[in-house]
């Protein structure tokens, strides 16, 4: 996103944590700084309000989470404490801006209550829920952003507060610079870089697999439509692959080897693992008729897309990660 928003000419302030791991995206690009970075936490309430106050800005794209579902279960309550609170404490900070802001808060495709059937792609009015911790968290952020929405940022009132708010609703992401653990890309790229075979632990769950400059381009066309027309796209909407792009773990991985040109993977399921979904899909007609966005990469080109940035030398990975950039907008 910084990346993006750098080669289009903003002026950038980014707030987190650290990376919990070294030699992603974030250690690539600060040598170029192309942007302020503050590493603080958005539980902090008085930091994050100095800081927001400082910079002024106009739009705010809030992605700062715990956003792991394996994760979420070994910290439950902090998960709930970043990621709904912290949601809170950015809007609350937001609301004494004092200024016109466009924000757009992103959460999760794991906001539904899913009930698992082949038939059904999530739309964005349907039932919130969430069975694992992180997705209840991410159900209870769309909460708060519609509370502030209703609260404090209601669009019949946007002469007085000038804010506009709605939420991102993205699917799996995949792409270069991402060496989280519990991902099933930089678990296939670790595999096959050292010889072993890939150890799978849900072959058959099904996910809307999208390359992570998909949603960016669905976040930045929505802030600037949101910012000039906040009665008409102060909600919610869904990011993710057309039908095609659904694919199972097991496709994923295969279409991975494929690209890679060598390697093998085996099932490491288990039934003592935490609760996983088996089956989840979005219906993104939301935001191709309301925002006129569509997904450009289908998902064997995404797949090849982010095994490319994995094989670049290290050296090389901040200027392919541009290129990539250029090349996406290009199309």
């Amino acid at each position: 996103m910084t990346a993006v928003l750098h080669h289009l000419g903003a002026i950038v302030k980014g707030y987190a944590l650290e990376p919990d791991y070294r030699n992603g995206l974030y250690d690539l690009l600060a040598p170029l700084k192309i942007t302020d970075s503050v590493i603080a936490d958005i539980r902090d309430r008085p930091r994050l309000l100095e800081e927001l106050t400082a910079f002024q800005p106009d739009y705010v794209f809030h992605l700062a989470a715990q956003p792991l579902v394996r994760r979420s279960y070994e910290i439950p309550a902090e998960t709930f404490d970043i990621n709904v609170t912290g949601t809170a404490n950015l809007l609350e900070a937001v609301s004494r801006l004092g200024k016109a802001c466009t924000v757009v808060v992103i959460t999760t495709d794991k906001v539904y209550e899913n009930k698992e059937r082949h038939d059904l792609l999530y739309r964005e009015d349907d039932t919130l829920g969430g069975y694992d911790p992180y997705s209840a968290s991410k159900a209870c952020a769309e909460l708060v952003v519609a509370s502030f929405r209703h609260s404090f940022f209601n669009p019949a009132s946007m002469a007085i507060h000038q804010t506009s708010i709605a939420s991102a609703r993205a699917g799996n992401v995949i792409g270069g610079g991402d060496r989280s653990r519990d991902r099933i890309i930089p678990d296939i790229v670790k595999a096959l870089a050292d010889g072993r075979s890939v150890e799978v632990r849900h072959p058959d769950a099904v996910r809307p697999w999208q390359h992570v400059l998909e949603p960016i381009a669905g976040y930045l066309l929505l802030g600037t439509l949101l910012s000039k027309a906040p009665q008409s796209y102060s909600k919610p909407y869904n990011f993710g692959p057309l039908p095609e792009g659904h694919l199972s773990v097991r496709e994923l991985v295969q279409t991975a080897i494929g690209v890679w040109g060598s390697g093998s993977w085996e099932d490491k399921s288990s039934p003592g693992t935490p609760h996983e979904a088996g089956l989840l899909k979005l219906d993104i007609s939301r935001a191709v008729k309301e925002l006129g966005w569509m997904p450009k990469l289908d998902a064997s080109t995404a797949i090849r897309w982010t095994l490319e940035w994995y094989r670049q030398a290290p050296d090389n990975q901040a200027a392919f990660t541009f290129q990539q950039i250029k090349a996406y907008f290009s199309i």
